[in-house]
């Protein structure tokens, strides 16, 4: 004898009042069905009908599972350009030093965010790009270099996007949107020219002097140095504040650097232990670029202007401040330190770069200052530029300057 088929009225209480629904067992297996409101003019009464119509249907063979209706997913709504390179630069802040934060502020506020803002992130595609390359090179107010940088920036908020589900590949990636750039120069300085510089430097002396003898100092770690990092009766320099962990370190100071520090103290209007070592005349911190523009660039013209004249070998074309950075490990290597012990003092995260401008392993920290004062020669004869060069080494062509000087 056939089983009897079950089933029965369900009701509950849903958002748009009651809701009615049938239970039932069909084709060995327990169905669900739900059939509408009392809004949708459903009642007890016809809830139970129905079921009835429905085991009839089952019986039958007749009956099949209601269909459920496609859900249609809200488009989702794609942010611009600078919607998401704002996210992107919020969600990393934190994560980066202070002088990484504002090289991509720069790259983002000063060029891509003028040209792309307003473009959807699918209308970053290759042919804007290409556009945004050209029209950087017509202005001519950045170099290849410079904006294979930008470009970078680019590419890294693009793999963002690809991995949100914004895009389905990176079109700023690889090599081919990038400027063709030529092998950079290398553009150290020789002892010869770094005697000549100081001598040029003028009241500047004692800044550039640092830079280079205080283990190769960029830029920012000389401008931001208090009198509280210099521990002049140990002949110590912290740097506290650097954008590498491995640049935040302690240099020793050579007792000519020693020397040259202490009377620049002494003859400081600010000298408490939180002044800035090298400040403006408000006693407030350098700006960077001024140090660049107002004293580096200034003492180079002079220098080579008075070694021009001596008919020596003027200081390379297109010399930085980092590439005082150079000069510091290429002297260095002159003196026979072991390059170990130059990686620590300037800062490198790996020793690849300081072995590249390395010939030979010489004596260790015991020599190295000592040494490299030997070099460039003593305080008086550097402030004349008068004393006999010294033999310099051979240019060392496996240097690897950086790209541009954001990168100090």
């Amino acid at each position: 004898m056939p089983r009897k088929m079950t089933g029965k009225v369900l009701e509950r209480e849903g958002q748009r009042g009651r809701v009615f629904a049938l239970r039932f067992t069909a084709y060995g297996r327990r169905q669900y069905v739900t059939l509408g409101t009392a809004e949708d003019g459903w009642t007890r009464a016809r809830a139970e009908a129905e079921l009835e119509n429905v085991k009839a249907d089952v019986r039958r063979g007749r009956w099949q599972p209601p269909e459920r209706e496609p859900v249609v997913e809200e488009p989702r709504r794609e942010p611009t350009f600078h919607e998401f390179a704002s996210e992107w630069m919020e969600a990393r802040r934190h994560e980066l030093s202070a002088r990484t934060v504002e090289d991509y502020e720069w790259a983002l506020a000063v060029h891509l965010l003028p040209f792309f803002a307003r473009h959807r992130l699918s209308e970053v595609t290759a042919e804007e790009i290409d556009r945004y390359r050209v029209a950087k090179l017509r202005q001519g107010r950045l170099g290849a270099r410079g904006i294979n940088k930008t470009l970078t920036r680019l590419a890294q908020i693009l793999e963002v996007a690809v991995e949100y589900g914004h895009l389905d590949r990176n079109l700023a990636r690889g090599r081919g949107r990038r400027c063709r750039t030529k092998p950079t120069r290398r553009r150290f300085l020789e002892a010869e020219q770094v005697r000549a510089l100081l001598g040029a430097a003028g009241q500047h002396r004692t800044l550039l002097l640092t830079a280079i003898w205080g283990g190769g100092l960029r830029v920012s770690e000389v401008t931001g140095m208090r009198w509280q990092d210099v521990d002049l009766a140990a002949g110590r320099l912290r740097v506290v504040a650097s954008k590498t962990e491995a640049g935040v370190r302690e240099v020793d100071l050579s007792p000519h650097l020693q020397e040259e520090l202490a009377t620049h103290k002494a003859g400081s209007a600010f000298s408490a232990p939180t002044d800035y070592v090298f400040p403006t005349r408000q006693g407030t911190r350098r700006d960077r670029n001024n140090v660049r523009s107002r004293v580096l660039q200034p003492a180079i013209r002079r220098a080579n202007a008075a070694l021009e004249e001596a008919e020596r070998t003027p200081i390379p074309q297109g010399a930085t401040f980092h590439s005082l950075r150079h000069t510091y490990a290429s002297l260095m290597a002159e003196a026979g330190v072991d390059p170990a012990y130059t990686k620590a003092q300037i800062g490198h995260t790996d020793a690849r770069f300081t072995m590249s401008v390395y010939t030979h392993v010489g004596n260790r920290r015991e020599a190295a200052n000592g040494r490299l004062d030997a070099i460039v020669g003593p305080a008086e004869s550097a402030r004349s530029g008068t004393n006999p060069a010294p033999a310099t080494p051979e240019p060392f062509e496996t240097v690897e300057a950086e790209a541009s000087d954001s990168a100090l």
